[in-house]
Formats: C-alpha cells, structure tokens, sequence
C-alpha cells in the first residue's frame, strides 16, 4: 500500500504533466546528478532532433519511496518510456500487454549482434527483448586519488585483499586524509552490501541471494557473516556527515584531495571527468583488492506500448536513438558509463577497458540484484543492511537471522 507522502507525491506529478500530444515523449527516470543530467541531455539532443518533444518526469534517487512506472500507471502519470530495470516489472507489464518488444527492431538494424552478452542477457525477460540498454557500469570499483596516495607513501594497486588495503588507512590519517568517502544513504548502504557479498562470496552464494527466487541456504554461508563483518568496518569508518551524503559529494570529497578513495559504482567517473581530471595523472580506478565478482549494471530503458501508432513510433524511435553508435560514445564519455556498444570501444578509457575486461572473465562479472531479484528482496536486504549499519550494537548474526526472517516472509505458500 503506497503511503500518504507517496501518493501526494504521485498526484503531484500527474497535475505536472501537460496533456500529451502526439509529439511528446514523457520520459520517466531517477537521475539528479549533474553528470546523469549531462548525459540525459545528449540523448535529449538526438531525441528532440527527430521532432519528438522531450518532456521529463523525474524522481530523484532519494525521493521518499521507490515509484515504479506500475504505480504511476495507475495513478495516471504516465511515461512513454522509463528508467527501471527490475524483472519483475516487465513481468507485470507484459502481462497486461503494455511493454514494446525490441525483437526484430534491434536485429534489423544490426544493434543486436553488437551488445556484448550481459547486455542481452540484461535486456531480455523470459525469452523476450524488453528493454532499450544504455549504460555498463560496474558497481563496485574503487576510484582513488593519485595526489593522496603519493602525499600517504601508498600504492593502491599493489592491494590484494580488503586487510591490504585497510592497513594503509593509518598512512593516509597520518598524512591528514579521510581514507575513505562515505555517503550512508540508504541505498549507498544496499549498494556496498551487495558489492561485498560479490566481493567475498563464491558465485553459488550471489546467485542464490540474488536470483529470481531466494535459495536459503546461502544465508549460511560463512562468507555472510564476513559481508558484515566488513559492513561494519566501513560504518565505523563514517563520518556524522555521511547519512545525508549524496554520492557525487562522496566522489569530490575525493576529487577535492580530502579523501583517498571512494568505493561506489564507477558512475563516479564521471564527476571526476566533469571537474576536468584524466585517468593516469589524476586519478586511478579498481575492482575491490581480491574481488571474487563483479557486480555489473545495465541501466535500461523500457518502452510502454502505446495507444496510437504514433506513440509506439515515438517509443521505437527513443529506443534507436539510444543505441545509436555516436550519441552511445558521447554518452558513455559524460555518464562515466562504459558503451553498451562493442563498436563504440574503440576510444574508451583504461577504467573503461578493465570493466569490458571483466565482462570477459568467466563467471566474475554478475549482474547487479537489480537485473535478477524481485524488488521486495532487494528492498528487504536494503532495509536489514540499514538496520545493521545504523545500530553499531547489532552483530553479523543477528543480521542474518533479520535476512532470514525477511526471506521467510516473502516464501509464497500454498
């Protein structure tokens, strides 16, 4: 049941748009970020050349609740297309017949063969291409100041495991540095949850924590009580300022030279290419020392089927833009993403290069929960890893058995 903030918040919106015309595509997404922002405006550019007129409904990452485009269907607010990703929600809207398949359009253009294959595997629900990708980010890359590490007597790519690394900390205090810049948002805590279980987990365990359905066995799996082990580690390490801190004011805190690293989605990329900083000089990017995985994001977009012949041709016609090889590279250069294009490789950076390097590992990068797990598990991880970062007094195995029980609740029966 949506809560009362919730559904002012939807009513709001659905005052806000003006009545569509046949011209307009109203597009639904999360991004607030001025390098999200950035990026959104290069797709904006080649969508409203085509003679389609962009009209945004946006909800910021941290808005109260997390409004899926089922919700602003029914209360009447909606898009044309829309920025989500969870399976389950193309489930529900190809049930009701509401989601374009890209099929034949993606195979007719050539754009199908040149998707690397975790972002078929990302665009596709049972058996169906339903989604339009436009981002390969990785969610757990370490970004670091090169100024810091030398001020410090540090290398950070000479770390081979977590200990390696928390054992330079007291270098880089000494040296008058955070060692790490933190943002507690409730989603940067889920976030950095499931980048540890990659991290310190046998795939088995990531797979079954965050595959369509829960295998609770893995709730047992030593390496669960390590996550949170770790968990609390980087709690302590926060400062009273990181409850409320977006993630691009973690990444300056690094650019800015107050923090040695952060650890977050490489999305952070692009803050560092916006303040005019280069990989190589300024700073250096890598996996979590001694990662077993890598979890890896496909941010997409679905396409609602519309009414009219002309509001599926607007849909069909973002979809191409989307994909299309230049505005693929403009984007990717701005968002700090990685081209979901393999043609569009030819010009990436070295952060860049070791995510495709990754995709080519075999059974080290996985997809983010985002692309596999409902979202009621993933909202009730998020809330156990919360609870357990907020309270210093709660242990690991009072979190798993929080886990435990939030599995057991969302069991079907019968």
């Amino acid at each position: 049941m949506w809560t009362r903030r919730l559904a002012h918040h939807l009513l709001a919106l659905t005052l806000a748009i003006p009545a569509a015309s046949a011209a307009d595509i109203v597009v639904y997404h999360n991004w607030d970020s001025p390098t999200e922002l950035a990026a959104l405006n290069v797709l904006r550019e080649s969508v409203e050349a085509s003679g389609l007129n962009w009209v945004p409904l946006a909800i910021p990452h941290d808005a109260d609740g997390d409004i899926t485009v089922l919700e602003l269907i029914e209360a009447g607010a909606t898009p044309n297309v829309f920025l989500q990703s969870q399976p389950d929600i193309y489930r529900a809207l190809e049930a009701g017949g509401k989601v374009l398949h890209l099929d034949e359009q993606f195979t007719a253009s050539g754009v199908l063969e040149q998707l690397p294959a975790v972002v078929r595997e990302a665009i596709t629900i049972d058996g169906a291409i339903v989604k339009t990708p436009a981002t390969i980010h990785a969610d757990a890359m370490i970004y670091y100041s090169r100024a810091v590490a030398e001020a410090a007597g540090i290398d950070p790519e000479g770390w081979t495991s977590l200990e390696d690394m928390w054992a330079d900390f007291g270098a880089v205090r000494a040296a008058g540095f955070q060692p790490i810049a933190l943002g507690a948002q409730r989603w940067q805590v889920g976030y950095l949850t499931h980048a540890l279980v990659a991290s310190l987990g046998a795939p088995e365990v990531y797979a079954g924590l965050y595959g369509q359905t829960v295998e609770p066995a893995v709730l047992d799996d030593d390496s669960m009580i390590d996550v949170f082990v770790w968990l609390r580690r980087f709690q302590q390490l926060a400062d009273a300022q990181a409850l409320s801190r977006d993630w691009n004011v973690a990444t300056n805190m690094v650019i800015n030279g107050q923090a040695l690293l952060q650890l977050q989605g490489d999305w952070m990329k692009g803050e560092w290419h916006a303040a005019g900083k280069n990989e190589g000089v300024d700073f250096g990017c890598r996996f979590v020392p001694g990662a077993a995985h890598l979890p890896v994001t496909v941010d997409s977009w679905g396409v609602l089927a519309g009414s009219t012949p002309e509001e599926e041709a607007a849909g069909r016609a973002f979809a191409d833009a989307t994909v299309d090889l230049a505005i693929q590279t403009r984007f990717a250069a701005v968002k700090g993403s990685t081209p979901v294009r393999l043609d569009a490789h030819t010009a990436i950076d070295r952060c860049s290069q070791k995510v495709l390097a990754a995709l080519d590992r075999p059974d080290f990068a996985l997809p983010t929960p985002h692309l596999t797990a409902s979202q009621a598990w993933v909202t009730a991880v998020w809330d156990v890893a919360n609870h357990y970062w907020n309270d210093p007094t709660m242990t690991p195995a009072a979190a798993i058995m929080e886990l435990k029980a939030e599995q057991a609740g969302l069991r079907p029966t019968g």
